[in-house]
């Protein structure tokens, strides 16, 4: 149910500067690229092609099979492959770049995702997020996502959390962030919980 919702969802969501974002998010990358979490595939026209190959890993069925789809209309070569955050099929140092797109929001364990993330990396490798977080500032948003966080969202959302400190939990994993750009997507009169954005770069220490 919730892939079929999502997949939906996405489509609106790129029409309302999604779209954009993706392709903020796959600017300027170059050499082998591992994109954790592919969903259905909307990544994929937004890769520039000094990209030389992608490999772009999904889990879940219905969404994998999307992405599949949509492979062959990329602008550089795609490779849809079943797999889960915390045990990439990637050798140690394979990758130019790591890309997590709204995905360490629902994985069972960012440091496990992220460790993965690292250890699939070249040295200096860069990894690009773009992800929903915690609130920047504490107070009311704050306390709405954990509310939400302890009831309806992760269930009926594919085990998404508003209230992670995703920002945190990069540095924490041995990265330093070059870049980051902090907003609400999309903008609403009343933020709903998954509104606070970060769309960034971070390098392997």
């Amino acid at each position: 149910m919730f892939a079929r919702m999502f997949e939906r969802q996405i489509v609106r969501l790129d029409a309302a500067g999604g779209a954009e974002l993706r392709h903020r998010l796959l600017a300027g990358l170059a050499g082998r690229v591992l994109e954790v979490g592919a969903g259905s595939g909307s990544n994929f026209p937004h890769y520039p092609p000094t990209v030389t190959g992608v490999l772009a890993v999904e889990p879940e069925p219905r969404l994998r099979a999307a992405a599949a789809r949509a492979a062959p209309a990329a602008p550089v070569p795609v490779t849809v492959v079943d797999g889960v955050a915390d045990a990439l099929p990637a050798a140690d140092g394979e990758y130019d770049a790591v890309v997590f797109s709204l995905v360490l929001c629902s994985v069972p364990d960012q440091t496990a995702a992220l460790a993965e993330g690292r250890r699939a990396l070249r040295p200096g490798g860069q990894v690009r997020f773009l992800e929903h977080v915690r609130a920047e500032r504490p107070g009311g948003l704050r306390r709405v996502q954990r509310a939400v966080d302890a009831t309806v969202w992760p269930l009926f959302c594919g085990g998404c959390h508003t209230s992670r400190d995703t920002i945190g939990a990069i540095e924490a994993a041995g990265f330093e962030v070059t870049a980051l750009d902090r907003f609400r997507f999309p903008e609403t009169q009343v933020p709903v919980p998954a509104a606070p954005h970060v769309l960034g770069t971070a390098v392997r220490r």
